[in-house]
């Protein structure tokens, strides 16, 4: 009776749309970044700082939507169809919540936003306009989030890739209708792009919902989002919450390991910035089979089926390394030459080239954490998670980066040499926690 909910999804199925979905997520910020480029630097810098605001916001909303996506998928699993509805409609009558809150927030804060950040005054007009039509974007990306959440819960990966693509198409031609001024329009600077993308966001928002519906079945009744079921907020919490600030500590500290890279020059920053690009789309790789797997392993642990969980689990640890090394060697390999596209400094190039070898220790040990993590969080074991994660962080990653990178001045080797154990440390803590069964007491799920 209960293997029905997990019969129809494999790993592959599930993964690699939600890979093109996260890459084009990421090209979003990329494109508009690349087109308001060949109109004005000073847009490129008022558009990141307002970018920055924007991504600190969806960290906020998403650790609703990464418990609603664990609890769902463990209803599923249980045959629990009704109370995965409510799962829904309370995450996102939650989410819709924080997201007004949010959006008011940043439109009547921007100029003072802008100012604590530090964005030169003659920025700000520029920087606060993009930032309040950007902040109307955080209602519906608020439901949108826990939208294709929940059909990704279901199963369907697909839906969620289609309408992101969507979006970037929307954004690209509202670009080259108001920052290049197409067809006779006025070329609008930075408030076109902000504009571009509030439209692409608004028209995928409402086709998320309409291919939620289509989808899962479940219809979007607006009495019971707007009255979310505290018990099952208190499920979504516990995922949540852990899975959300272990996110947010791994952005501090690598705000604090930046700082360090500045002590080392404009170069060194620039050699980070450019190698960081393209690390996080070997993670996105790791990141994929990751959140896959979770789904998986979620239906498992709702059905009970804790053996077909644990062998799920190295399965998907298995492929994890080898496509992740694989994809690490052909960055130690070429990764010099893709850098040498965007910049001719040989000082750079140097660093990031010694930086491309050491990706061959680094980016297995992350997708070893990313896995793992995301299998216990499936089960309902997210607590572990975080407290190691801040412990490995702030007491290996970060002390470890200033005493090899600054105080023996090796560099950026020498900090993400740091780095790098810090991810293995962890990954190994997770295994062991894996390991000793502990996640088949955390189902949330009663049977």
């Amino acid at each position: 009776m209960h293997a029905k909910p997990n019969a129809q999804l494999s790993l592959f199925s599930l993964t690699w749309p939600l890979f093109f979905d996260f890459a084009l997520h990421f090209l979003t910020a990329a494109l508009n970044t690349l087109m308001i480029s060949r109109v004005s630097y000073q847009g490129v810098a008022a558009l990141s700082v307002g970018n920055m605001v924007f991504e600190l916001s969806i960290t906020l909303f998403s650790f609703v939507s990464i418990g609603a996506s664990v609890v769902i998928t463990q209803y599923l699993g249980a045959n629990n169809k009704a109370t995965a509805s409510d799962v829904v409609y309370s995450s996102i009558g939650f989410n819709l919540l924080v997201g007004v809150v949010a959006a008011l927030g940043v439109f009547s804060g921007a100029g003072l936003i802008l100012h604590l950040m530090n964005l030169p005054a003659e920025l700000i007009p520029d920087g606060k306009l993009y930032l309040q039509i950007v902040g109307i974007c955080l209602i519906p990306e608020a439901m949108a989030m826990c939208l294709a959440a929940g059909m990704r819960a279901h199963g369907f990966t697909q839906q969620a890739m289609w309408v992101t693509l969507l979006m970037n198409v929307i954004t690209f031609c509202g670009n080259l209708l108001l920052l290049y001024g197409w067809f006779g329009l006025p070329q609008m600077g930075v408030a076109g792009v902000a504009i571009s993308t509030v439209v692409g966001r608004l028209v995928g928002m409402t086709l998320m919902a309409y291919l939620f519906v289509k989808y899962t079945k479940i219809q979007l009744k607006l009495l019971e989002i707007i009255k979310p079921k505290k018990q099952l907020l208190n499920k979504v919490f516990h995922i949540g919450l852990p899975a959300a600030g272990e996110n947010i500590s791994w952005m501090l500290q690598f705000m604090v390991v930046t700082a360090f890279v500045g002590l080392m020059g404009d170069k060194a920053l620039a050699a980070q910035a450019l190698y960081f690009q393209i690390c996080m789309f070997i993670l996105l790789f790791g990141l994929s089979i990751g959140i896959g797997n979770e789904i998986i392993i979620g239906h498992m642990i709702g059905a009970k089926q804790y053996q077909a969980a644990e062998a799920q689990m190295y399965k998907a640890l298995k492929i994890g390394l080898i496509v992740t090394t694989i994809v690490a060697a052909l960055a130690a390999a070429f990764g010099e030459h893709l850098v040498a596209f965007f910049t001719k400094d040989q000082d750079i190039l140097t660093m990031v080239g010694q930086l491309f070898i050491l990706t061959l220790l680094m980016e297995p040990g992350r997708t070893f954490n990313l896995v793992v993590i995301n299998a216990l969080r499936a089960c309902g074991d997210a607590r572990f998670p975080f407290f190691i994660g801040l412990l490995s962080m702030w007491c290996i990653a970060v002390p470890g980066a200033y005493f090899l990178g600054v105080h023996l001045d090796l560099g950026l080797v020498g900090i993400w040499c740091a780095l790098a154990v810090d991810e293995w440390v962890r990954g190994l803590l997770m295994l062991w926690r894996w390991r000793s069964g502990r996640w088949q007491q955390k189902c949330l799920v009663m049977a």
